[in-house]
């Protein structure tokens, strides 16, 4: 799958959330459909719309309840998100800055971690490294990985900051990196070298 018909994906799963929310007005606290019943509606796969749904959470305008659904969220203009959403997946320069961002952050986070985390919190988070699994949970190992990190190194903003851009390049960009990669990376976690750290990020 090519990248141009990635983002087309994307953009028209995102318009059609927005004419059905529009289309049913519905209004702050009601509830969404479930992913499968939004497939089914809108005829895409069920990852495209979990992608543009965590697009329009990372924005604000929905906010997904464990154990209860998907709700809206305080009113805010819907065409806001597609000149967003446009903006950062059809500019090239914009995409790469994404990347670039995203790598500077994973790399903070790394380097606060060697020297803030626990033992045991440590070999947790080695143990999240996706390593030798299939290329259907890689990208999830990942995002869990670094989810760990933030929070047990208590930035907040950063993974915030983190998680939006993930949600933005996750369509369009491989977010993940090699098997090497996370091995060296394993290495650089158990020597907790800042050193290594910032070697696997210089031709990044």
């Amino acid at each position: 799958m090519t990248h141009t018909f990635n983002e087309k994906v994307y953009e028209s799963v995102l318009e059609q959330i927005k004419a059905y929310i529009e289309d049913k007005r519905l209004k702050p606290g009601d509830k969404l459909p479930s992913e499968r019943m939004l497939s089914e509606l809108l005829q895409v796969g069920r990852s495209s719309i979990r992608e543009a749904l965590r697009a329009l959470e990372l924005l604000g305008l929905i906010e997904t309840r464990r154990g209860e659904g998907t709700y809206m969220r305080a009113y805010r203009p819907y065409h806001m998100v597609g000149l967003l959403s446009k903006f950062l997946l059809n500019d090239t320069r914009t995409r790469s800055e994404l990347l670039t961002a995203k790598q500077m952050l994973e790399k903070e986070i790394l380097i606060i971690s060697v020297s803030h985390l626990k033992s045991e919190q440590m070999y947790h988070a080695i143990s999240l490294l996706p390593i030798g699994v299939i290329d259907e949970q890689k990208s999830e190992k990942h995002q869990q990985l670094f989810n760990y990190l933030f929070e047990k190194s208590d930035h907040p903003l950063l993974l915030s900051m983190w998680q939006f851009i993930i949600g933005f390049t996750y369509t369009i960009h491989e977010i993940t990196y090699d098997n090497a990669w996370y091995r060296e990376l394993e290495s650089a976690l158990l020597d907790q070298s800042r050193e290594k750290i910032n070697e696997l990020f210089i031709y990044k």
